[in-house]
């Protein structure tokens, strides 16, 4: 007897390959024990359910595990160090030439207008006196000259 070429042909039975092996010198008990059986095709392969464990989840309402998790909004950048406020400021009085009073930290008070500024002062032109040239950080509040600024 010789074997279907075939796979999807039925595989001949363990007695038949047996009787067809002792012929050629090995035994049944051996042969039995080395067969290997084909399973029987069935449709329950079709119907079979995957079985995933069941995974604690926190609970929406609050409980164990700080509810629902939520995506972060991305990052804010940190505001700018430097607003350039007080340089817009001091650009449209230098244009416009408005008469200014400045408060210095020990009272004193200059009046005129600024002409230029830089990082640490202020050039202030004053009628019928010298111009000066005032370091920032000596000054304590300025305001327009119209104004009631200097007043408590």
């Amino acid at each position: 007897m010789s074997r279907p070429a075939s796979s999807t042909a039925p595989q001949p039975q363990a007695e038949e390959l047996s009787q067809d092996r002792t012929e050629h010198g090995i035994k049944m008990k051996e042969l039995e024990s080395t067969v290997a059986r084909r399973a029987p095709e069935t449709d329950d392969f079709a119907n079979r359910k995957l079985i995933r464990p069941t995974l604690a989840r926190p609970e929406a309402n609050g409980g164990p595990g700080g509810g629902e998790r939520r995506e972060r909004p991305p990052k804010k950048n940190p505001p700018a160090e430097q607003t350039h406020a007080e340089n817009f400021y001091y650009q449209k009085q230098m244009q416009s030439k408005t008469p200014m009073v400045i408060v210095l930290k020990d009272g004193e008070q200059v009046h005129g207008y600024i002409e230029w500024y830089d990082k640490h002062c202020i050039k202030v032109t004053r009628a019928g006196q010298s111009n000066l040239l005032i370091y920032k950080p000596s000054i304590k509040y300025m305001y327009k000259e119209g104004e009631n600024g200097g007043q408590k």
